[in-house]
């Protein structure tokens, strides 16, 4: 399956609004007309220098001419389908071929590259322009890396087997006593010590495999994993998989996925564009529906 077909002519209608959102600006105090004259030369301008700065030709890749994304291996259903990023099925994999139309890369001129998880989110030189691997965006991690715009809203949830001591939780406070595990260095992690606050230290793992055969062997009660992958690991990977339920978003914020970037990177203003060029008419709503489709989960109180 290949995403969407698109074309950069798609972003068109964002630069007819700039210019006439210019225009009315005009309309709202007279000027004389040097000054109109010059200011729509600067506007249209500054257009141009934008367009011209995210141009294919323009991008600062590792390698000219190519795109390199990264991600993790294994990689897990439903972001990635048979462990092959390099198909275009699955979410994420859908979603990074569409940045790269959006910035000019035709499919064989992207590159995927083999990234741990934990070297992803860590300070230092990357060997990707920019990498997909259901990485939250926090500003802790702001400190080390750059992240696009976010591509994909997501509610952390908790999973068991039938019959376990949190089968039928519906409260944060039914889960006080609960043994809980995640892959390390994850916000599914955090969310075990500062959202549902257990009196027992969190499991952590290198991997959701892991994670999925320690609860099998009756290690621990529970999983704290995103939604989309709380149905995977429920309905493929656990003979008597049960999603508990969601957990509160803290504060009410949004978390998001977001493309990682080398620090100070000049591809992360060109690849936020390209991921808000894909929200902004729908191609990431198109491929969430053919990729994540979701069967309701109950959210815990």
């Amino acid at each position: 399956m290949r995403t969407i077909s698109r074309t950069l002519a798609a972003t068109a209608p964002l630069a007819v609004l700039l210019v006439l959102g210019a225009a009315l600006t005009a309309c709202g105090a007279p000027r004389d007309e040097a000054d109109d004259a010059s200011g729509t030369a600067s506007d249209t301008s500054s257009e141009t220098s934008s367009a011209d700065a995210c141009a294919k030709d323009s991008l600062q890749t590792l390698t000219a001419g190519t795109l390199t994304i990264g991600t993790d291996s294994p990689a897990y259903e439903p972001w990635f389908v048979d462990d092959d990023p390099t198909n275009g099925q699955g979410y994420e994999s859908a979603v990074a071929f569409a940045i790269a139309e959006q910035l000019g890369y035709s499919t064989d001129e992207v590159t995927w590259v083999t990234v741990p998880f934990n070297a992803v989110v860590s300070p230092g030189e990357k060997k990707f322009d920019f990498d997909v691997n259901q990485v939250s965006i926090t500003e802790q991690r702001r400190k080390a890396v750059d992240f696009s715009s976010g591509y994909y809203d997501v509610r952390q949830t908790v999973i068991t087997n039938a019959g376990s001591a949190i089968d039928g939780a519906t409260s944060i406070a039914d889960l006080a006593d609960a043994r809980l595990g995640a892959q390390v260095g994850t916000t599914s992690y955090t969310a075990i010590t500062e959202t549902i606050g257990t009196s027992e230290q969190p499991a952590a793992f290198d991997t959701n495999d892991q994670a999925v055969q320690s609860l099998k062997n009756g290690q621990i009660d529970g999983i704290v994993v995103d939604l989309p992958t709380a149905y995977y690991m429920t309905a493929v990977q656990l003979d008597k998989g049960k999603i508990v339920g969601q957990l509160p978003l803290p504060d009410g914020d949004v978390e998001q996925f977001g493309a990682v970037l080398d620090k100070d990177s000049p591809l992360t203003d060109c690849v936020s564009q390209a991921v808000d060029a894909l929200r902004a008419d729908g191609t990431l709503d198109q491929i969430a529906s053919e990729w994540l489709e979701q069967q309701g989960a109950p959210e815990l109180s």
